[in-house]
């Protein structure tokens, strides 16, 4: 049975990972048959949102990974635990947490950076050739780390497809349900809520991701 490794920035999407886009995913690499097992970093969010007022809490913290296990019913590991030969492929739901957390994209813009811990798992998965899914705004990372990789974030001739292009990534438009592969980079991205979508097209996005995916480990 395949295993796949899920990296997880938290829980809600203005401050963690965004939670339809999470279990959507998790749903779809279990209708496709596969394992599962997240990952978190260990260490605080970047910051704390009030999801009903849309504004930051002042003095208030939260562990990333503590959040996350609220997504994954407490199976969670950090992320220092994650070994790439382990693993068949690499998949990150997207959300705020994803920009804020697993990297710094939300407050720097094209000059972000890719936190170590997540760098050394993306690019551990690329250097054993070894499959990556990503969701929604979290393909700005595989934009920045991997050199002439192909990505979507929904639609054309925003600020981010411009950023993505600054660093010598490739954008792909698309549509709900739609998936950009990268078959030479092995990297497989869905635009869920970068586009005005609904629980249904973030769904189909991260089955079809996932069955992209499954069929380029198939050799299909």
């Amino acid at each position: 049975m395949k295993k796949f490794a899920v990296i997880l920035a938290g829980c809600g999407h203005k401050d963690g990972a965004e939670i339809n886009e999470a279990v959507s995913l998790l749903l779809a690499i279990d209708q496709h048959q596969c394992e599962y097992q997240c990952f978190a970093p260990n260490r605080p969010q970047a910051e704390v949102i009030d999801h009903v007022a849309g504004v930051p809490e002042k003095n208030a913290e939260r562990n990333i990974m503590t959040e996350a296990a609220r997504i994954a019913r407490g199976n969670i590991l950090p992320i220092e635990q994650f070994k790439a030969e382990d693993y068949d492929a690499l998949f990150f739901p997207g959300g705020f947490g994803a920009a804020k957390n697993l990297c710094d994209y939300a407050f720097k813009g094209a000059a972000m950076e890719v936190k170590p811990d997540v760098a050394r798992a993306i690019l551990e998965m690329h250097a054993a050739k070894k499959p990556i899914g990503a969701m929604c705004i979290a393909p700005v990372m595989l934009a920045r780390l991997i050199p002439g990789v192909c990505v979507t974030l929904g639609a054309e001739g925003t600020p981010v497809t411009d950023e993505v292009r600054s660093w010598g990534a490739n954008h792909v438009q698309t549509d709900h349900g739609d998936v950009c592969a990268d078959n030479e980079n092995l990297v497989f991205t869905t635009p869920a809520f970068m586009l005005d979508a609904t629980l249904k097209d973030v769904y189909d996005g991260a089955f079809n991701m996932v069955e992209a995916v499954v069929d380029c480990l198939d050799g299909k």
